[in-house]
């Protein structure tokens, strides 16, 4: 049974959700797995989000951050620092990501966790989201298209890891943070895990509520941009797998991951789509 003794961290990243955001935290709140501290990093949002937050600041399972230092103005890496920031200042084993305009089912915590107490071997697992769009509701299934090279990856509020995977990911990723603009950290993680550690495990249980919303909406398939994101995401492979080795007293790299079909097919389509 699970005993709900290990400490659960929600990192929760928003800007300009104000409409979503309070949903978002109340389907924290409302866990049936009790043992969890809520984190909470504000963007420099300007719509009135932060008459949201004011309502939860005496909740003691919650802290709440204003980011007052520059943005990159790069959605991806903002929200990735927004992640980071609130990772240093969380203190539970188990860490989940939110996105504030996503929210979780009321037994999400209690079935990570679980998983995790039965998984020992794997530090990173994704469960399978919802995906709600138009009032209708999508059952996200564990697949990806068979000519894919990727495995199906799970959107950021769908990522769950172990303290000390993340403490590894961000000393391999130190110098690679600003780098890959189109490649969101969630996915980032998900190739670590799966590619360099072998430590991912997918919980095939729908239980995150994902919509969406701003900037994926502009990586519909097979459009210019969806492409540029794939070949970046090929690019930040190469490079996180890459390792030293010495020849003839001077050293040199390899990679781990060669160069592979469905890498030619996206860098000659993204540039047959750049100049239409």
């Amino acid at each position: 049974m699970n005993k709900q003794n290990t400490l659960v961290s929600i990192l929760i990243i928003n800007y300009n959700n104000h409409s979503l955001l309070k949903r978002s935290i109340k389907s924290c709140l409302n866990q049936s797995y009790k043992n969890i501290e809520i984190l909470i990093f504000d963007d420099q949002s300007n719509d009135n989000s932060s008459n949201v937050l004011k309502k939860f600041k005496k909740n003691k399972k919650i802290k709440i951050f204003f980011n007052k230092n520059k943005k990159a103005n790069i959605a991806a890496l903002d929200a990735a620092n927004g992640y980071r920031f609130l990772f240093k200042k969380s203190k539970g084993k188990i860490i989940c990501l939110l996105d504030s305009d996503d929210f979780y089912h009321k037994d999400k915590i209690f079935k990570i966790n679980d998983c995790f107490e039965k998984n020992r071997s794997y530090d990173l697992i994704q469960n399978l989201p919802i995906i709600v769009e138009n009032n209708a509701k999508n059952y996200k299934k564990n697949r990806n298209n068979i000519f894919s090279y990727w495995p199906y990856l799970a959107p950021e509020s769908c990522i769950n890891f172990r303290r000390n995977f993340m403490l590894r990911f961000l000393k391999k990723n130190k110098y690679l943070n600003h780098k890959f603009t189109n490649v969101w950290l969630g996915f980032r993680m998900g190739v670590y895990a799966f590619f360099i550690e072998n430590t991912l495990l997918t919980l095939n249980e729908n239980i995150t509520y994902y919509k969406s919303y701003g900037e994926s909406k502009k990586y519909f398939i097979f459009g210019y941009s969806w492409f540029i994101r794939r070949k970046n995401s090929f690019d930040y492979l190469f490079e996180i797998s890459k390792y030293k080795y010495k020849y003839k007293y001077k050293y040199k790299y390899k990679y781990k991951y060669k160069l592979n079909f469905d890498y030619f097919f996206t860098l000659v389509f993204s540039k047959i789509l750049k100049y239409l």
